[in-house]
């Protein structure tokens, strides 16, 4: 006899102001029996993160067609896509497919840390722009906006350098394929300060002979 699905109830009281949304949930989460504590925790973080009045928890791992979470539009299509743990390729890019939106939350420590490089070699392009820049639309602008006015120092934070410099290259990656490639034309990534130096000294000397931009040409911006 199967083992029945563990209820629980969580009320969430959100108050998001980068999104302007603010409300309360009351929410019913039926763990799976082979789902654990961890998971189940994950999937309420993911609801916190995207609450909505139209977000709702699916059928989970009772269902291979359907994700953790989604939000469905007036007409049934599927606006949000929110997957758990660590799918495979094949599911991914079929949420893809089917979803506007897709976002991924995974767990597991060293096993998302593997999941993530063995993605990232599997996939052509390695990892494209639109999955790295997903939910992000609001910093994508914010960085669009910085690029565009007058020089400053910015500082972008992530969860590790490797998803700053993604999220960067897709960034720019998205504004040329929109038709504007003047900041990807002009950007280089280096790995070392000393990297940076060199850089800076070229386009020094270059600016003194009166070609600003030689100095950035050999340079092409990582694609994420």
């Amino acid at each position: 006899m199967a083992l029945p699905s563990t209820i629980f109830k969580a009320t969430l009281q959100i108050s998001d102001i980068d999104r302007q949304y603010y409300g309360e949930h009351q929410l019913t989460l039926a763990r799976h029996p082979s789902e654990t504590d961890e998971r189940m925790m994950v999937r309420l973080f993911a609801f916190a993160l995207h609450a909505d009045e139209k977000l709702n928890f699916t059928k989970g791992l009772c269902a291979d067609d359907e994700p953790d979470l989604w939000q469905k539009s007036l007409t049934g299509e599927i606006a949000l896509w929110i997957d758990v743990g660590l799918p495979d390729e094949r599911r991914v890019r079929k949420a893809c497919g089917r979803a506007e939106k897709v976002c991924l939350y995974l767990y597991g420590g060293r096993a998302a840390e593997l999941w993530w490089r063995d993605w990232t070699s599997a996939t052509t392009p390695s990892l494209p722009s639109g999955v790295v820049l997903a939910g992000r639309d609001e910093a994508v602008k914010a960085l669009t906006v910085r690029l565009g006015g007058s020089p400053m120092l910015t500082t972008i934070k992530g969860g590790s350098a490797e998803e700053v410099l993604a999220f960067i290259a897709a960034a720019l990656d998205r504004q040329a394929h929109d038709g504007d490639s003047r900041w990807r034309a002009r950007a280089a990534f280096v790995a070392r300060l000393d990297d940076e130096h060199a850089l800076a000294a070229r386009r020094e000397g270059a600016r003194a002979r009166g070609a600003d931009d030689a100095a950035a040409d050999d340079y092409d911006v990582g694609h994420a």
